[in-house]
């Protein structure tokens, strides 16, 4: 360990407390509340939501079934999986609260952290407003003479509350809604297949018919270079709606036995994206024509109603009473769960960012029962912006906060692949053997990272395409606003605080490890597990088999 840097001596506020639950955080700070399954079941249902049900109908008619089902894949195992691996990697050796934005000032450059920080929480907070006006654009199926006003405030509301309460009650609201949307995905699928052979009211074995009306639509151009583009357009689009390592990144400083839950949790991603999504975008495209006029953003008033949700659409063309509206109500749940994980999130972007002085130190300040409060209080007072959708269509208000929140995520995800490939450096200057050392090491690496982070450059510069002929200011703000707001916010506390880049060999790797070690050492000690034993023993088959899932 020679050359390693001589780690900083932990203050005082981030001293651990033992407590016989194995949480172990002073009071005024986060605590490890979240248990595995709610981790999993965050990270699954994360952005099940407005994203697969929602505003995929505008993709499927645009650009073919076959384009939206290639664009999930290549997506999600050439850039969305690696990304999980470089970030579990480090984050199971690490699971420290700073989250993998101290870890990007550590190996990169502290104005590297501050400017990805603060380009993950604007997206972030959009993404919020994303859900909050996907509800109310799904509730509009049943009543369009309210105020879409109304259906956002109730959103919030609920938001709010859900997330000013113990993290514990937080995960397990989340455990709950997403549990919904993961039944309600594979619910979708068995109903697609039940119905495409034959079990409808119709009677009707449509098959793979709406596949054969071709499967690639010309984008923007003809010929292959449109269907390439289209291709292309899904890509962007998955970018916003398959979910990234963020949610195990920034909640790795409260999960409990992070060493152990993380590497699971990462491991299970490729699962996640080929049984959700994958299988997702070919129901869908089965059961929904793709040149119905009313997929979401085809109606030229830009109205809601039953545009919303292409599986929506296809129940209902197949005379399906009564299910159209509960199909509805568990989507509208859907987005909702999403808002509710994001403002966590959003939150918890921030409270890093002030625990590394790169935000008010007030908003340090957090609840008995470890919940950042000031910090949940500035996103909801930012998501109020989502009232747009009052006085504008709230397809149109959504579309918006899909494009600003598209470009912010994928500029995050590959900067978090950007921290993998500097982590990996300073292992190497440092004569660190990955294989022995760390507790988890992702495979194929760095390779794989070095494909993501040029696959993640890609689509940064070309997302907005299509803005450009013919020229749409809007558009070309919403779309490249994350590269623009980067590049200011990481010249500004470069020239303010006159960084520098990490030399690899001074490369700060083992600052925290010794706190975050004794914190883990009540999970590997044996007690911990001993104990868990001994009550799985006591439960019903049932219940144990449930526990043992998670």
């Amino acid at each position: 360990m020679d050359g390693i840097m001589e780690k900083k001596t932990p203050s005082v506020d981030d001293a651990p407390i033992t407590t016989a639950e194995g949480t172990m955080a002073p009071h005024g700070t986060t605590k490890r509340g979240l248990s595995s399954r709610h981790l999993q079941l965050m990270a699954i249902g994360g952005a099940i939501g407005t994203g697969l049900f929602v505003g995929i109908g505008e993709y499927l008619r645009d650009c073919g079934p076959l384009s939206v089902v290639l664009g999930y894949l290549f997506y999600g195992l050439l850039f969305i999986w690696p990304c999980y691996l470089c970030v579990g990697e480090m984050c199971t050796y690490l699971p420290i609260r700073g989250s993998i934005f101290e870890l990007a000032g550590r190996y990169v450059d502290p104005a590297f952290a501050f400017a990805m920080g603060w380009v993950y929480f604007y997206a972030c907070v959009m993404l919020v407003c994303v859900e909050y006006s996907a509800v109310a654009t799904v509730i509009q199926y049943w009543n369009t003479d309210v105020n879409p006003a109304v259906w956002i405030a109730m959103a919030m509301v609920v938001c709010i509350i859900l997330n000013v309460v113990a993290v514990e009650w937080y995960g397990e609201s989340e455990f709950i809604m997403s549990s919904t949307k993961v039944l309600l995905l594979i619910g979708l699928v068995f109903l697609t297949f039940i119905t495409m052979v034959g079990g409808n009211p119709k009677h009707d074995v449509y098959g793979f018919r709406n596949w054969t009306d071709g499967v690639m639509f010309e984008y923007y151009t003809t010929g292959n270079t449109g269907r390439f583009l289209g291709l292309f357009k899904v890509m962007v689009y998955a970018a916003f709606s398959l979910p990234g390592p963020d949610m195990p990144a920034l909640a790795a400083g409260e999960i409990q036995n992070p060493r152990y839950t993380i590497p699971r949790v990462v491991k299970m991603t490729f699962w996640r994206i080929v049984g959700f999504y994958i299988i997702g975008t070919i129901a869908v495209s089965t059961i929904c024509n793709p040149k119905d006029p009313r997929l979401i953003g085809a109606l030229t008033d830009g109205s809601a109603g039953s545009a919303a949700s292409p599986w929506v659409i296809g129940i209902e063309n197949l005379n399906i009473r009564g299910l159209p509206d509960l199909i509805n109500a568990l989507i509208m749940l859907s987005g909702w769960s999403c808002g509710n994980a994001y403002v966590y999130v959003s939150s918890r972007t921030l409270y890093s960012l002030a625990k590394d002085n790169q935000a008010p130190r007030f908003l340090l300040k957090c609840t008995k029962s470890g919940v950042p409060i000031y910090c949940v209080l500035v996103v909801s007072l930012i998501t109020c912006v989502t009232f747009l959708a009052s006085t504008n269509s709230t397809v149109t208000v959504f579309n918006w906060f899909i494009d600003l929140t598209t470009s912010g995520l994928i500029v995050t995800y590959t900067c978090m692949v950007a921290v993998f490939l500097f982590w990996y450096r300073a292992l190497r200057a440092q004569g660190i053997d990955r294989m022995t050392y760390l507790h988890w090491t992702a495979p194929l690496m760095p390779y794989w990272a070095i494909l993501a982070f040029v696959i993640g450059c890609a689509v940064t510069i070309f997302n907005g395409f299509t803005v450009f002929s013919p020229w749409s200011t809007q558009g070309f703000i919403t779309s490249y606003f994350a590269i623009g707001f980067f590049i200011v916010m990481f010249a500004f506390w470069k020239v303010w605080h006159r960084t520098s880049f990490v030399k690899p060999a001074e490369a700060d790797i083992v600052s925290g490890k010794a706190e975050v070690d004794a914190e883990c050492r009540v999970w590997e000690d044996g007690g911990v597990e001993e104990r868990r034993r001994a009550e799985l023993a006591q439960m019903h088959w049932a219940r144990r088999w449930w526990e043992k899932m998670w």
